[in-house]
This record gives C-alpha cells, sequence and structure tokens, in this order.
C-alpha cells in the first residue's frame, strides 16, 4: 500500500521536513502531498503531478526564491514525460483560454456535484436599498433572519469577509460608484498620508472627491473592515449562538488551523467567521448557509483580475453551503449588476468567462499579453529618478 505523506509537509520544522525529503528521496513515500514547495520534492519515476484549485494565486511565491508552481510543474512534467492535470471549479481565465482557444491543455468537465448534492440556492442582496430602509449593520436584514432559522434548527453557519481591506477603495453607498482609475479601469487606492486617490498599475492619481460624479451624493464612504468587528457584531445580534473565528490573527501557533475547523466540525459551533481559509475544500455536513458579507471587499481591489477573483471566491465559498443538505447562500453587495455577481449567484463559469475574456482583450490584458514589473530601488530619490529615466 502506498505511503502517503502528510498534507502538513511545507509546515514542518526544518528537522522533520528534511526527514520527510529523505523518505521521498529513497523512494519510502509513493504518493506526496504538499503546498506549493512540494513541486521540488525529488520523487522518482513520477507518474503523474496534480495540482487543485489550479486558480489559486498562493501557488506564486512573491518570497525569494519567487516561482510559480504551476509552470515549475508544467516544465518538471514535461521532462518527466507524465501528465499535469490542473483541477478547478473555477479555472484561472489564462488556462481555460488554452484550453479552450489555443487547444494547448485537454478540457474534461465534471458536471455533477460529489453525492449527486444539489447547487445551494443563492440569493442577492443589494446593501444600497438596505441603506436606504435604515439597517447600517453589516448583517442585512434576511441573512440576520436566516442565521436564526439555522440557529433554531441548531444548523451551522458560515460568514466569509475579505480581510483584505487594507487596500481601501473608494465608493458611494447611495449608487454603489467606485472611483477607478481613467487609464485602467482599475479601482483607486486611498493613500491616507497623501489623502489622495492612487492608482497601482499606471500611478494616475487625484484629489479624494467630495461628492459622488455618478449621482451627486456625498455619501462617499472608505471601505476596508475586518473579521474581528463582524464577530463582534454577531454575538451582539446572536448572544445565544457560539461563534469560531478563522483568521490571520487566529492561526499563529502550529496546528491551530486544524484545531479551529475540528472545533468547528465536531463541537458543534454555530457560526464560523473567517477570510479566504473558509473558502476552500472543507466539507462541513451540518453547514446549511453561507454569508457573503462585502463582495465588494474583493470587486474593487486594484488589480485587473477583480472580477474574476470575485467569481471565484463567491462560487468557492457557496460550495460550503449544502454539502449534504439544502443549501442557502446570500451574497451582500452594493453592486448587484455587475457580472461577476449576477454569474456567481446563477454558478455560470462560462457565461462569466466569455464576458471577461472579451473584456480582457479590449483592454489588452492576459492572456493577450504579458505583464511585467520593473522595479528600481535606492536611497538617492534624484539619483533614483535619473537613472530610471534613463534605462527606460
Amino acid at each position: 500500500m502506498a505511503q502517503i505523506l502528510p498534507y502538513y509537509i511545507a509546515n514542518y520544522p526544518f528537522g522533520e521536513r528534511y526527514d520527510e525529503w529523505q523518505k521521498i528521496q529513497k523512494g519510502q513515500a509513493k504518493i506526496v502531498i504538499g503546498a506549493r514547495s512540494a513541486i521540488f520534492a525529488p520523487v522518482k519515476n513520477l507518474g503523474i503531478i496534480i495540482i487543485d484549485e489550479e486558480h489559486d494565486m498562493s501557488y506564486k511565491s512573491d518570497t525569494t526564491p519567487r516561482y510559480n508552481a504551476k509552470d515549475l510543474a508544467k516544465y518538471i512534467a514535461e521532462k518527466s514525460h507524465c501528465p499535469l492535470v490542473l483541477g478547478s471549479a473555477t479555472p484561472d481565465i489564462v488556462t481555460f483560454y488554452e484550453a479552450k482557444e489555443t487547444k494547448k491543455i485537454n478540457l474534461y468537465t465534471l458536471t455533477k456535484r460529489a453525492n449527486e448534492a444539489l447547487l445551494p440556492q443563492i440569493k442577492v442582496i443589494d446593501l444600497r436599498q438596505e441603506l436606504a430602509n435604515g439597517n447600517k449593520s453589516m448583517l442585512s436584514l434576511q441573512l440576520q433572519q436566516e442565521i436564526q432559522k439555522n440557529l433554531e434548527h441548531q444548523k451551522q453557519t458560515i460568514l466569509f469577509l475579505n480581510r483584505r481591506g487594507y487596500s481601501t477603495f473608494l465608493m458611494c453607498r447611495e449608487c454603489g460608484y467606485v472611483f477607478k482609475c481613467q487609464n485602467c479601469d482599475i479601482s483607486l487606492t486611498y493613500h491616507k498620508l497623501e489623502n489622495k486617490l492612487k492608482c497601482h498599475y499606471c500611478g494616475y492619481e487625484k484629489s479624494v472627491p467630495s461628492i459622488c460624479q455618478e449621482c451627486g451624493s456625498t455619501k462617499i464612504k472608505y471601505f476596508g473592515t475586518g473579521t474581528q468587528k463582524l464577530e463582534e457584531e454577531v454575538q451582539k445580534l446572536f448572544p445565544q449562538a457560539t461563534t469560531i473565528r478563522m483568521d490571520i490573527d487566529t492561526v499563529t501557533k502550529k496546528n491551530s488551523h486544524e484545531e479551529i475547523l475540528n472545533q468547528f466540525k465536531n463541537e458543534n459551533r454555530d457560526i464560523l467567521i473567517g477570510t479566504q481559509m473558509v473558502v476552500k475544500g472543507h466539507h462541513f455536513p451540518k453547514v446549511t448557509l453561507v454569508g457573503a458579507i462585502a463582495a465588494d471587499g474583493i470587486l474593487n481591489i486594484e488589480d485587473y483580475r477583480a472580477p474574476e477573483r470575485t467569481f471565484q471566491t463567491l462560487v468557492q465559498v457557496a460550495g460550503r453551503a449544502g454539502r449534504e443538505e439544502p443549501g442557502r447562500v446570500i451574497i451582500q453587495t452594493y453592486n448587484p449588476d455587475n457580472y461577476a455577481i449576477l454569474h456567481s449567484q446563477s454558478q455560470n463559469y462560462e457565461a462569466f468567462y466569455n464576458t471577461e475574456i472579451l473584456l480582457r482583450k479590449m483592454l489588452k490584458y492576459p492572456p493577450f499579453c504579458d505583464i511585467i514589473l520593473i522595479k528600481f530601488q535606492g536611497t538617492n530619490i534624484y539619483e533614483l529618478k535619473k537613472v530610471t529615466r534613463n534605462s527606460i
């Protein structure tokens, strides 16, 4: 029987990691399971490479050594003459383009959920209407009602909130308009020190407006909030509920990630509040309700892939509901008519892809170009500017 290395191989202390490495090198392990760095494992007679959730951006390392595990996997698969399987319910746009348009990748489609489970019912809540009705809570009235139902029926709930709110964007709460770059169509990022809105792609900047240029409203707000604030509000609204939170602040100790998930699953906690960590791959049979608190937090990050990441995240988080029983999903947003939101509601990947690929082509974004970042650093700003001008 094949020996399977633990999933935590990349998180082991150096000594334990070395021991696992030795097992692989000696051929004692036939199957290696690991995170991004597992692609470097010295597997002999490699027969197949499988990259699950291939759309996930964590496969690309942002620290030294910088590498993309997907690109390395392609190279290793070619050299080893073995197949490479890229799996995802929401494939990377570039990957799907290569499969559908250029035929560089063979496309295989699964049309049913595991165990013949039905897709959850998904409802989009317009937060502009909630505000107009006087509800200033982070939870819409319908989501509050659905949470109460789950508590009464002893079912579990997941509340997802993207915490990447440090790249704060400016939005009108009256009409949902988000201030974007006039060149790149990417949301502008608020820089508090200079009190300016800036584009992190082309460098365009503008002063912070006092009124919405779309509807003239003065109800302009900086967006960016966290799971801790959400947990406090949930505890005030539902003091009888048991909650547990999973984010970067609560998973600092070894194995704390697994401990939190086990507590939620085995100790019948009512509500799990979390970031991206709660989105992927978890199987919670008693979860029948998922709430995406602020879809705009992903939709308006300063990235041309924001619609793609929004669609992927919402579809992935919706997949946590109704694994064994009928599920409901509530998506809260100020932009209910955005195509990424609409297609995530219907869980229609091809419809989203067809819209997104046309926009990418018009704006000359990947896969129709390559984006290269050239970085200059120095201690003398004037000398740095001089060198930069002469180099470009």
